[in-house]
């Protein structure tokens, strides 16, 4: 199953690898990509590249995400998210358009999710999305 990795887990392959608490994440945000298994979309890639404020380091991380191609959104991915918000707002489950944006491309393209963000362990208890979860 390819996995689509979240903003969070991105941020520690590029901002903080040398942290020992993330030697879990960073090998297996390793071999997901030597499988080809490592899947982005492009709002994740803004908001990876976003607030960067030195260009070489921009540069740097522009160049290497340029190896993941960008999963298609569509309007009916928009319109699923929308649909994710408010079943989650009714149940009490606030989050961001973004992640309910990664739910909706996740349960499309049967996705499971790499994420470090606990707002995801929330919404899987109402929408039909699979956490990646490391191996230890």
């Amino acid at each position: 199953m390819k996995v689509l990795v979240d903003t969070p887990v991105w941020s520690i392959v590029f901002r903080r690898p040398e942290r020992p608490e993330n030697a879990v994440i960073l090998e297996q945000v390793g071999a997901l990509i030597k499988a080809g298994l490592a899947a982005i979309i492009g709002p994740v890639r803004q908001e990876l590249l976003s607030g960067i404020k030195e260009k070489a380091q921009f540069d740097r991380m522009r160049d290497e995400l340029h190896g993941f191609v960008d999963i298609s959104i569509t309007t009916d991915d928009y319109e699923t998210a929308a649909a994710f918000c408010n079943a989650c707002r009714s149940r009490g489950i606030q989050g961001s358009p973004i992640d309910f944006l990664i739910c909706a491309i996740a349960v499309r393209h049967d996705l499971a999710i790499f994420t470090t963000d606990a707002d995801f362990t929330h919404y899987a208890k109402v929408l039909p999305i699979t956490l990646y979860a490391p191996a230890r």
